[in-house]
């Protein structure tokens, strides 16, 4: 019987990858915004200088006279100064109280600063309502006390600019390049994880009974530990069921001949008392035999059963077969016996071959198990089915019309000696194996019994289904 799985966890590639994830968004963002952040300084330092040099050149060009300072500047200049297809520009030149004496008297200027004698400073500020970037360089007359500052502004339309082509530069590419690094992570971590895949699918597609070793080939070294260990308690289960098989297979063997003699006395016994016309005895006989015979059947049932447990697990003797003998064979004397109790067991199969993968002794005997099954606890009418599946393989239904159990009861149906109320109520000779054991041999064959209720008839169905 299967267990219901609790809650899937997280995959181990899941907890893997999310830290790797968060430390390669933390890169990403970290460089992107670095990235971002020195090529807008870059380009920023580049306008400044060229800002500065507009006002160091026009500094340059102040000549001082008896009126007062001049600024020489020719026509070519002024336009060269003021002509830009993108920003607009000004300049003008202030005393030390900041009164305009040539240029735009509407260019922002600054406080007259010291520091601005010996370079070019800068400044923010707004012109003709518009956010500017200025420059001012003050020059002092080598002959009269008197100083003058040079300012140059600028609107910052192509720093705007810029700084969005920068940042579609180095953006657009990062995340590009950003979702080909994730996608590398992740093929990377999975590749690294493939042996424990491999390992995982091993395990799945694993038989019941297969405890071979799982290879340590590919096995990375993290894991190898773990696996190791898991090899070691399979081979510990396997001794475990070995040894429990041999004991169940011994006592049977053990107990099989004191039975055989034990019924053999008595039933020399009954006739003795028959000659002797002494009748007290008789009941009291009747249990005697019937219990030995149930006995004698618990015996060859357990030893069944660890026989196919046993002689199943050599893949070699299964083979791909036409199944319908085997089912006419396992079912004939169960037929018969059927018979002289009032029962009716029908067969319906196709004339032709129906062929799957079985075992030529087995199988007769799970058909044999679910017929005595039906016999004992079903109604008068049993059949039994045999046709091929579409998709390969073959079905093998035991059908009747009798009481059925419980839904409840459903899951219990294959459990060894259980047998349900109603077998509890009757002395019918079962042993609650049977089922156990024909559940135990297909499985081995690589197929699936299934039961089921019958509604409309309150009567039982176990399917058997083989593969190709």
């Amino acid at each position: 019987m299967k267990v219901a799985a609790a809650a899937r966890p997280h995959s181990l590639a899941r907890r893997l990858l999310v830290p790797l994830a968060w430390i390669w968004l933390v890169g990403l963002s970290s460089a992107v915004v670095g990235g971002f952040l020195i090529a807008r300084d870059a380009a920023q330092r580049a306008f400044d200088r060229s800002l500065r040099d507009e006002a160091s050149a026009l500094a340059a060009r102040v000549t001082w006279s008896d009126r007062g300072p001049l600024l020489d500047v020719s026509r070519q200049t002024l336009e060269l100064l003021a002509w830009d297809s993108q920003d607009r520009n000004g300049f003008v030149m202030v005393d030390i109280e900041g009164t305009p004496l040539a240029g735009d008297g509407t260019v922002p200027a600054p406080r007259y600063d010291p520091a601005s004698l010996q370079q070019p400073l800068l400044f923010d500020a707004r012109y003709r309502g518009e956010p500017v970037r200025g420059a001012v360089f003050s020059v002092t007359s080598p002959m009269i006390d008197r100083t003058v500052s040079i300012v140059v502004v600028e609107t910052t339309t192509k720093r705007a600019a810029l700084v969005r082509d920068v940042q579609l530069a180095i953006v657009l590419p990062a995340l590009g390049l950003g979702l080909v690094t994730f996608l590398l992570l992740g093929w990377g971590v999975n590749r690294g994880l493939m042996p424990l895949t491999r390992l995982s699918e091993d395990i799945g597609l694993r038989e019941l009974h297969d405890w071979r070793p799982l290879p340590l080939q590919r096995v990375p070294a993290e894991a190898l530990p773990m696996v190791e260990r898991i090899n070691d308690l399979m081979l510990d289960v396997q001794h475990s069921v070995a040894l429990q098989r041999r004991f169940v297979a011994d006592a049977a063997h053990q107990l099989r001949t004191p039975v055989a003699g034990i019924r053999v006395l008595a039933q020399e016994l009954e006739r003795e008392l028959q000659r002797a016309g002494v009748e007290p005895g008789q009941p009291l006989l009747a249990a005697l035999l019937g219990s030995t015979q149930r006995l004698s059947r618990l015996i060859g049932q357990l030893l069944s059963l660890a026989g196919s447990e046993t002689a199943l697990t050599l893949q070699g003797e299964q083979a791909t077969l036409d199944i319908v003998p085997m089912v006419r064979e396992a079912a004939e004397p169960l037929v018969l016996q059927a018979l002289r109790e009032g029962r009716q067991i029908e067969l319906e199969a196709p004339a032709g071959p129906v062929p799957a993968r079985a075992h030529a002794i087995w199988l007769g005997e799970v058909v044999a198990n679910l017929l005595d099954n039906a016999r004992r606890y079903g109604g008068p009418q049993i059949r039994l089915r045999v046709a091929a599946l579409a998709e390969g393989g073959a079905e093998v239904v035991v059908e009747d019309n009798g009481p059925g159990v419980r839904p409840e009861e459903l899951p219990h149906l294959f459990e060894p000696f259980w047998r349900g109320e109603r077998a509890d109520l009757r002395n019918d000779g079962g042993t609650g194996l049977g089922l156990a054991i024909a559940q135990e041999i297909v499985e081995r064959l690589g197929g699936t019994l299934h039961a089921s209720t019958r509604p409309e008839v309150d009567g039982m169905r176990f399917t058997v289904r083989l593969a190709a």
